[in-house]
């Protein structure tokens, strides 16, 4: 009787439930087949404490087992471990995309899902009708392709010794490198906060990294990372560095990395690729974004993948090297890029638009006030220096600086606090122009071109040179130099004034561990003169006819005495209608 009852608490013990993260459960068995000390096979139990708590399995418990029921108990939670799958996305441009449990719990946090509300391409949903699309979903994807391009290294390349540990990271840098966009994206750290604090220097990249903090050390999520198999401060290190390139300033080390040693130099170049922009964020955005914007996208990621191999560069470390026969199809990526800034990132009414919204931005600053740590308020623009107060920055400034406070409709306690601040604000005379400058935007009422001009990029002190020059030509309307808007574009399909497939590793087919970059003499130099096209447009914010017509018959005369042909004249009657 005594053993039948042990038999039976045996098998409650091995058969209830379990979930455990494959990673958790090393099933390395004692040597020669020799028994385990009950200790330790209760501490190896004990690693997954936070899945195997409930069974309160202890050294008494599994005192008397025999190696046989050790086995057995191993590998009725290992069989459990297999059953916990991440969950499935049904995302439109990847299928049906499955992603690791830690992955889940990230995405599942209030600072990951912060996304939800950011628009992927800024102000462009006002020109393209489908671009609604947020950088939660980006974020996704990102993910996705950033494990599916480290198996696919791995399956092929097995000495690379890649682990699933290397896997989760790269998976984990993927999902969380755009954490630190602010409202409209790119339109937020790019335009935004160059007016609001001109000197300030501040990128999405550095922000991510610190919300990411915020994120792991808010939701208690080192000891989830740590179940899951992965060492929290140098993977930590490693995931940063994969998002934003070395921690340390310190420019005299050879290999400046502290996450993974020079012999994984190669993982670096899948998120973020900062040698030749080949990475799987623009793998991404480039499908995502064409499919929203109604634009054909000419890149196959897959087939880079098929392709994509890594060897040793001869005293560069190891590099993601492409088959030499794919020259051709990575510059199709590069056009597509190229392509993609002309027709939309940059078109003409999506900049007027993202530049009217920055104006109202600046605007209202000052009587934006967002509670953070310890009670303390920000600005809009200085909330950037408490990740807390930045952590309720969304799209949705637009709306309640847009919206009278009394008929804001407030979703949440963080933009609460905002419809408070502009309450007490009042009728502020910043805040009113602010609302007056998006209402504007809503009735298609934009700010009116006078024409477009080519010539050498022009630096801030020059352009608020010209406003100057321009409000000094017109004195007896009235017009000053805060009354026009220069707007400059910039199409260069160059990186840092290089063709970005000069810095691109090649293998041949009958070469495949020796590594080379194309020779110069091969390079299509006109393409790269091709791609770089600075144009500047400038406009006039006032709606009068006397002020437009003024405006625009000294803007050409301006243009005379500059010696710069107007190679677009501007139609403030018919700008209006432009989309």
């Amino acid at each position: 009787m005594a053993e039948q009852s042990r038999k039976r608490q045996r098998a409650e013990t091995t058969s209830d439930s379990i979930k455990m993260p494959k990673t958790t459960l090393s099933l390395e068995l004692p040597p020669d087949n020799k028994k385990w000390e009950a200790k330790h096979l209760c501490q190896h139990l004990q690693n997954c404490q936070n899945t195997v708590k409930d069974k309160k399995i202890t050294v008494a418990m599994l005192k008397n087992l025999t190696y046989a029921e050790q086995r057995e108990l191993c590998m009725s939670i290992t069989e459990e471990l297999s059953k916990e799958q991440g969950k499935v996305f049904n995302d439109p441009i990847h299928g049906h995309v499955e992603l690791h449990p830690l992955l889940v719990k990230i995405i599942n946090t209030p600072q990951f899902n912060r996304l939800r509300n950011i628009k992927q391409l800024g102000g462009a949903y006002f020109v393209f009708p489908g671009a609604s699309h947020n950088r939660f979903e980006h974020s996704i994807g990102v993910a996705y392709l950033a494990g599916e391009f480290a198996q696919a290294l791995k399956t092929k390349q097995p000495e690379l010794d890649i682990t699933d540990r290397d896997i989760l990271c790269v998976q984990i840098a993927g999902l969380c490198h755009d954490l630190g966009h602010g409202p409209f994206s790119h339109l937020f750290d790019g335009m935004f906060l160059p007016k609001a604090r001109p000197g300030k220097k501040s990128k999405h990249e550095e922000i991510s990294l610190k919300m990411l903090d915020h994120l792991v050390d808010k939701n208690d999520l080192k000891p989830v990372m740590e179940q899951y198999g992965l060492e929290k401060e140098q993977d930590m290190k490693f995931i940063k560095e994969m998002i934003g390139g070395p921690l340390d300033s310190n420019k005299q080390k050879k290999w400046p990395y502290e996450g993974r040693g020079e012999d994984k130099s190669f993982l670096y170049e899948i998120v973020a690729n900062k040698t030749n922009g080949i990475d799987v964020d623009k793998f991404d955005y480039f499908a995502r974004d064409c499919h929203h914007l109604g634009i054909q996208n000419h890149f196959d990621h897959h087939r880079f993948f098929k392709f994509a191999r890594v060897c040793e560069v001869e005293g560069g470390g190891k590099h993601i090297c492409s088959r030499d026969k794919e020259k051709d199809n990575l510059r199709d990526m590069f056009e597509n890029r190229s392509s993609l800034h002309r027709k939309a990132y940059q078109h003409k009414v999506n900049k007027l638009i993202e530049t009217m919204i920055t104006d109202a931005f600046v605007k209202a600053d000052p009587c934006i006030q967002i509670e953070g740590s310890g009670g303390k308020t920000f600005t809009l623009s200085k909330a950037i220096e408490d990740i807390e107060a930045y952590t309720k920055l969304t799209d949705r400034v637009f709306e309640i600086i847009l919206t009278p406070p009394s008929h804001i409709y407030v979703s949440c306690p963080e933009e609460e606090e905002i419809r408070k601040c502009l309450i007490t604000a009042g009728n502020c005379p910043e805040v009113k122009a602010a609302r007056e400058i998006l209402q504007r935007i809503i009735d298609r009422d934009f700010y009116k071109c006078l024409g477009k001009i080519k010539t050498q990029k022009p630096t801030k002190e020059v352009i608020e040179q010209w406003k100057e020059e321009l409000a000094q030509t017109i004195p007896d309307v009235g017009l000053t130099a805060e009354d026009f808007e220069i707007v400059v574009t910039s199409l260069d399909y160059r990186i840092k004034g290089k063709d970005p497939i000069s810095n691109v590793y090649f293998y041949s087919k009958f070469a495949p561990d020796k590594a080379s970059k194309i020779d110069q003499d091969q390079m299509d130099k006109l393409l790269s003169e091709r791609f770089s096209e600075p144009f500047i447009r400038f406009y006039c914010k006032r709606r009068d006819k006397k002020s437009l017509d003024a405006a625009k018959k000294h803007f050409v005369q301006w243009c005379r005495d500059k010696n710069f042909p107007i190679l677009e004249d501007g139609n403030p009657e018919e700008d209006s209608q432009n989309n």
